[in-house]
């Protein structure tokens, strides 16, 4: 991604530090300073993701992530984000955040966050086969070390800490 001129992208980066903060008003206050020219810009998107997430507003999530992925089909964080938004928002749900991400898998093939949010999703679906499938694909392409320690933390892969010696 290039970086937004001076003095745009310190707006951006007061974004990210209001979040840090714990400040989403203020960040909303740095984005909403950004000229309209900027606004399709995939750094700006992704920033405004982070803002709505922060206040727990899935369904803007949802709707800036569906911009995103129009204007900037190729991004692919722009579909992970997508489907993390579809998890959450009202009406929305793991089935919907697995069908929404599975052609990014093929579309990303270098993507392990993919694979493996596809293996959490799958996990929580009390699929563990699946979800287990979808994991060696992620420990391929980002490595099995670093897949196990991702997992052995992540709340949604409980089902499968006790195969996750035998990852790689």
């Amino acid at each position: 991604m290039t970086p937004l001129p001076p003095p745009h992208q310190h707006r951006l980066n007061a974004v990210e530090g209001w979040l840090a903060l714990g400040l989403p008003e203020e960040a909303r206050s740095e984005l909403d300073a950004l000229p309209e020219n900027l606004r399709r810009e995939s750094a700006v998107l992704d920033a405004e993701f982070a803002v709505h997430a922060h206040q727990g507003d899935w369904q803007a999530a949802f709707e800036t992530t569906g911009r995103h992925m129009q204007w900037h089909p190729d991004d692919s964080g722009a579909w992970i984000h997508r489907s993390y938004a579809a998890r959450r928002r009202p009406g929305g749900g793991l089935g919907e955040a697995f069908d929404l991400l599975l052609p990014a898998a093929d579309r990303f093939p270098m993507e392990g966050v993919i694979p493996y949010n596809l293996a959490c999703y799958c996990a929580q679906q009390n699929q563990p086969d699946e979800a287990w499938r979808w994991l060696l694909r992620a420990a391929q392409i980002s490595g099995a070390e670093r897949i196990r320690r991702m997992a052995s933390k992540d709340p949604d892969l409980q089902a499968l800490r006790a195969r996750l010696a035998s990852l790689g």
